[in-house]
């Protein structure tokens, strides 16, 4: 029952995860390469390792923010319900 009951919590940090590491990407974006946009894969004027590098790092920041989020709510649960949400 707690997972079912978790499952719409677990979207709304999803979506809530994806909003939060698309901001810290691009602040470590604008850091690392001095652009204020990163390399879309499609744009002509950017080379293969910007756009790999850039996928990369916004893949791993993504990774890394979702872990901990769904892990945080994870323990929320169990401490609102005394139940982990598996």
């Amino acid at each position: 029952m707690s997972k079912v009951a978790y499952k719409p919590v677990g979207m709304l940090l999803g979506i809530g995860a994806g909003i939060v590491a698309g901001a810290i990407f691009k602040q470590i974006w604008k850091i690392a390469a001095g652009d204020d946009e990163a390399p879309d894969a499609t744009d002509e004027e950017r080379g293969w390792g910007e756009i790999l590098a850039a996928a990369a790092l916004q893949g791993a920041i993504f990774a890394v923010v979702k872990a901990a989020v769904d892990r945080g709510g994870a323990s929320g649960v169990r401490r609102l319900t005394g139940r982990w949400p598996a």
